[in-house]
């Protein structure tokens, strides 16, 4: 791949900056909701109000491009994203926002594993090393309140281990699959999945839930399209480290809302956490036959 000109990175990071900003406001949206509604009336809604805007920005385009030959792999990718939707909107709702938002970027950690086992994707020798020093980062998350946050981790790295595997789906069916197509079966498959419980889970939301629910469906929709934008502009290895603008935002909205304080040693976890992202990144080596392409081009984000 060519090395991008200097504007061409610069557009691209900006559109990544912009969609940390929108999925940071998504978390602040669930931090509020969450003390009024239910994990899965929020998921619901996050996935319901995606996919109406999803099928008013492809309307007229007819059902020819939605046509697929590997439904099995959609409905992973959907099963394997709606768990990590559940994990992650749960952590947000329970610890602060920045460490919230710092735990769900630990995908990567886990994608070696996955990609090894599935694609036949191997790794170089400092990839095990990289990995030790990010889950290490993980454990400074856990400080000072471990007894208290301990629990809710755990859930968030459940939430990265099942956001791994929706990745490298979204990897293999990037061979045969437009970006689109696999946006939209997410978006279907989430929004079906997630309603199946609402008999149990219902709320009738008041017009202020209503809005924010709204609202958080808008943020999310738009951080996954300014995410796809800025992700076409340059390689995904160069844009990598500027989505960590999301644990800055989710700093600033958790001390600005909640008067939560950021500590050294959240601080040095994200930077162990984005140092071992990079250096696994780095170190992946796919195979030479049938290439795939990143899978945060065909946005990904929750």
């Amino acid at each position: 791949m060519p090395v991008a000109t200097p504007p061409s990175l610069l557009r691209g990071a900006l559109y990544i900056v912009a969609s940390e900003l929108m999925f940071s406001l998504m978390g602040v949206s669930i931090r509020l909701l969450s003390t009024g509604l239910n994990n899965g009336m929020i998921v619901f809604a996050r996935n319901i109000v995606g996919l109406a805007l999803l099928l008013l920005l492809t309307l007229g385009r007819g059902q020819g491009h939605l046509r697929t030959r590997v439904p099995h792999l959609h409905l992973l990718r959907g099963a394997a994203g709606l768990g990590a939707m559940y994990c992650f909107f749960y952590a947000i709702a329970n610890m602060p926002l920045a460490n919230a938002m710092l735990l769900k970027l630990t995908a990567p950690l886990f994608m070696p594993f996955v990609a090894l086992a599935w694609l036949g994707e191997r790794f170089t020798w400092h990839v095990p090393l990289a990995l030790a020093v990010g889950f290490a980062g993980v454990g400074l998350i856990l400080v000072p309140d471990f007894s208290r946050f301990a629990p809710v981790v755990a859930v968030a790295l459940v939430g990265g281990a099942l956001a791994a595997v929706a990745k490298v789906t979204v990897r293999r069916l990037s061979r045969t699959e437009p970006a689109s197509r696999t946006v939209f079966y997410f978006a279907a498959i989430a929004s079906v999945a997630s309603a199946l419980p609402l008999p149990w889970l219902w709320q009738t939301p008041d017009r202020h839930t209503l809005a924010g629910l709204l609202s958080l469906g808008l943020f999310a929709t738009l951080g996954q399209l300014l995410l796809t934008r800025g992700m076409g502009c340059a390689p995904a290895a160069r844009l990598g480290p500027f989505a960590f603008f999301s644990v800055v935002f989710g700093a600033a909205f958790g001390w600005l809302l909640w008067d939560e304080s950021l500590y050294w040693w959240t601080i040095t976890g994200a930077l162990l956490v984005l140092a071992s992202g990079l250096v696994v990144g780095g170190g992946m080596q796919r195979p030479a036959a049938g290439g795939s392409t990143s899978p945060l081009r065909q946005s990904d984000g929750l």
